[in-house]
């Protein structure tokens, strides 16, 4: 039997055995649909080939070429947000893809390649790598790779975290400074306000461009050195450079801060011969400004119609003017005619009216701009949290404390001085503490806000404490705590602060000299007032008006009305607060019908009197014993649109009262339409006490001890008036009755200096602890005496 025969089935054919990859196309992820297939396709085909251990210059600058590229669109994708393909799914993230190309060029040794390191740098950077970045960086400048595109990038990417320390320090590093990174750290230090620098890498650079010369400009003006812009300007053009859109919007704003509307105008011939005036909308909208700051109201509104574009900066231009002109109807119109509104329109009509005193309607624009639909931003929330601050309203301003919150803006360093100066205005100074200690980062105005903030209320303790522990202090921090020292009357502590504030190098300004001036001029040490004066006219500030203001009054308080007077008429400008201040002196030191003629005098000036130059020359009169010219003057408030107020009554009363008309005055009180206040019925039983009037006098000092239960005053004159009408034991009563109630009269005190020290002096106490020492000299000098 044979055997069947055997059929051979055919094996399937196998594929030709596929080339090696190479380890390196492993770490390459595939992005498969997307820009970037066919080019990594390239690359992992060229790398499966294998390069070369030893590669020649053809292919290393084939292969760093092909690198580049692929870097560039990586990044290029991942930067532009708003392209499709980089939202897509197969572009969401190309970090991997990065790292994969850096380990190769790493691995191939193209990382040397200077166009492969810039765009590693670019790539880390837009991915927000600074770590990965840095040591690039540190690998380039090993490798000598760093080219001057590396270093200049490096700085800007310092200067843009905010580290301008690491950026000076590389700016200083460079081998060779390019024109480029002396530009970016020009703008940096002139942002920081570090002008001096500045102007030292400005002396520095041999060469200038149009980008060079509008940072310093630019820096100039943001630091309100307007003139110093004017002449880099000058510079620039005799350079031959040519002016841009900035350059002319920077300088227009310098010459309008400077007061040269002349060079503005020339400026804006410039422009338009250089055919910036019309296609720019920026310079139009600089003109605006520039007209409306010359009061060329009409001229101002031509331009706005005559633009044939206008964007809401144009709108808010001319409303942000209005508004700083005084005419906030006006801005209002303006805001109301917008066909788009944003929140910087809002918010500068905010700020505005938070500026010009008038709080309730910057808080009541905040709730018309959240009923618009706009988003407030960082200068909205600080200008309406100082509404509130300033109006005390505590319920409105946790209201917009929860709206930082819920934006994710509470930690900012000025919204949360803003939220620390409300709650301190609120009285809230442990919700004040709360803020500050949650801050991540404190600024020097964080320190500032709360150091004023316990100085409002009267807790100098803990401000003290808190200067103490203060890591740095400016002219503000020392302001602060010297306004605060002379707000509580702590006069010498002013003082004594002021002096420190001098040994540390600080430079006083106009805010400081005037604590100090009302400091002095509270002491009534001549000696200080006339150092405090040379040290203004040292500063260069003695003809401002609020200074040469304070100089006149603390001359005035201290008794040196020649002195006062002098500087009164010496003086370029004076306002209503100047002529209220020298009328005031003049009725404290007893000339009070030189009083009246100066006040005449001011009429005739056509100077508007105010409410505390009413109190003055009521004060006056009451002094001088002028009832009908009081009387007078106190008809006429309402005729200056000056309602009267406690005080003026209270000075009213005190006149009638000194007059002898007893019946008037409690008559006058009776009928007042606002609640009378306790001096008001203590100058009342005062008058009683010298006529002996017991009945008035009762019935005043039961009304004062209605108003004021702790008012040691009211017991005091009513005991007095007993003892005058020999009723001793009604006057016993009243003195056991301030001993049943624990009630004691503050006792007087007096101050002396001594060698720049001031020594205080309380009546019928011995707390000086010089006391037995100072009585023997006294018993000494009486004994010489009555030899």
């Amino acid at each position: 039997m044979r055997a069947a025969a055997r059929t051979k089935r055919p094996r399937p054919r196998q594929p030709p055995p596929a080339a090696t990859a190479h380890p390196a196309t492993r770490m390459i992820p595939d992005k498969a649909h997307s820009p970037l297939s066919l080019p990594l396709k390239v690359f992992k085909l060229r790398l499966a080939n294998g390069p070369p251990i030893a590669p020649t210059a053809k292919t290393f600058k084939s292969y760093a070429e092909t690198c580049t590229s692929l870097l560039r669109l990586c990044g290029a994708t991942t930067t532009t947000s708003n392209n499709a393909l980089a939202s897509s799914s197969s572009f969401s993230n190309n970090l991997p893809l990065a790292l994969s190309l850096h380990a190769h060029a790493v691995r191939s040794g193209v990382a040397a390649d200077r166009s492969v390191a810039s765009h590693l740098l670019t790539t880390y950077a837009a991915f927000a790598r600074a770590t990965e970045r840095d040591r690039v960086f540190d690998d380039c400048v090993a490798m000598d790779a760093a080219s001057s595109f590396t270093y200049d990038f490096m700085v800007s990417q310092y200067v843009k975290a905010g580290d301008l320390v690491s950026a000076r320090r590389l700016f200083d590093g460079m081998p060779e400074r390019s024109i480029v990174s002396h530009t970016t750290m020009i703008d940096a230090l002139m942002k920081r306000g570090c002008v001096e620098d500045a102007v030292e890498l400005y002396d520095l650079c041999p060469l200038g461009t149009v980008a060079f010369y509008t940072a310093m400009i630019a820096g100039f003006v943001r630091n309100e050195l307007h003139h110093n812009a004017l002449g880099i300007f000058h510079k620039m053009l005799s350079c031959s450079v040519r002016p841009n859109e900035i350059t002319f919007v920077c300088m227009i704003k310098a010459c309008v801060g400077a007061g040269e509307f002349g060079i503005a105008m020339s400026v804006v011939g410039l422009a338009i011969k250089l055919n910036f005036f019309e296609k720019e909308i920026g310079v139009q909208n600089s003109l605006i400004t520039l007209y409306l700051r010359m009061r060329d109201t009409a001229a101002a509104h031509r331009v706005f119609d005559e633009m044939k574009v206008k964007d809401v900066v144009s709108w808010t231009a001319l409303l942000d003017v209005y508004a700083e002109m005084g005419d906030l109807d006006g801005a209002r119109r303006v805001l109301d005619a917008m066909p788009e509104r944003n929140e910087v329109s809002w918010g500068t009509l905010i700020a505005r009216h938070e500026q010009k005193g008038n709080a309730a309607e910057s808080v009541k624009l905040y709730s018309q701009m959240l009923a618009d639909g706009c988003r407030p931003n960082i200068s909205c929330f600080s200008s309406v949290l100082s509404g509130c601050a300033s109006l005390e309203d505590f319920r409105r301003g946790t209201t917009i404390h929860a709206h930082t919150l819920k934006m994710g803006c509470s930690s900012n360093v000025f919204v949360s001085s803003s939220l620390i100066d409300m709650y301190c205005k609120c009285k809230q100074c442990i919700d004040a503490q709360r803020i500050f200690d949650t801050l991540p980062q404190k600024n020097i105005v964080c320190w500032n806000s709360l150091v004023s903030g316990y100085s409002y209320n009267g807790k100098m303790v803990e401000a003290v404490d808190l200067f103490k522990k203060m890591p740095a202090r400016n002219a503000a921090s020392w302001n602060t705590i010297i306004s605060g020292y002379a707000q509580n009357r702590q006069f010498v502590d002013a003082l004594k602060s002021f002096n420190a504030m001098l040994a540390s190098g600080q430079i006083p300004g106009k805010i400081t000299l005037s604590s100090v001036l009302l400091a002095c001029a509270n002491l009534c040490s001549l000696e200080m007032c006339k150092m405090a004066h040379a040290k203004a006219i040292k500063l260069g500030i003695e003809e401002c008006v609020v200074i040469g203001t304070a100089i006149s009054d603390m001359y005035a308080k201290a008794g040196d009305l020649e002195n006062s007077k002098r500087i009164f008429y010496q003086m370029p400008e004076r306002n209503d607060v100047t002529w209220t201040a020298m009328i005031q002196g003049l009725a404290e030191n007893g000339f009070a019908e030189e009083s009246i003629l100066l006040f005449e005098d001011m009429l005739v000036n056509r100077i508007a009197p105010n409410e505390h130059t009413f109190l003055a020359i009521l004060f006056a009169c009451s002094h001088g014993g002028l009832v009908e010219q009081a009387i007078h003057y106190f008809e006429t408030m309402q005729a200056w649109g000056i309602s009267p107020k406690e005080k003026h009554y209270t000075c009213m009363v005190d006149v009638l009262a000194r007059a002898g008309r007893l019946k008037e005055a409690e008559d006058l009180l009776m009928k007042i339409p606002i609640a009378s206040e306790a001096n008001s019925w203590a100058a009342l039983l005062s008058a009683c006490n010298i006529y002996r009037n017991e009945e008035i006098g009762e019935r005043a000092a039961k009304r004062l001890q209605e108003l004021d239960k702790d008012n040691t005053a009211g017991y005091v004159l009513l005991s007095n008036m007993y003892a005058s009408c020999g009723r001793w034991k009604d006057a016993a009563e009243m003195r056991i009755l301030m001993k049943g109630i624990t009630l004691k009269k503050d006792g007087g005190c007096s101050w002396v200096q001594v060698r720049g020290q001031y020594q205080g002096f309380f009546s019928w106490e011995a707390k000086h602890p010089l006391s037995l020492e100072i009585h023997e000299i006294l018993d000494l000098l009486l004994w010489e005496l009555s030899a």
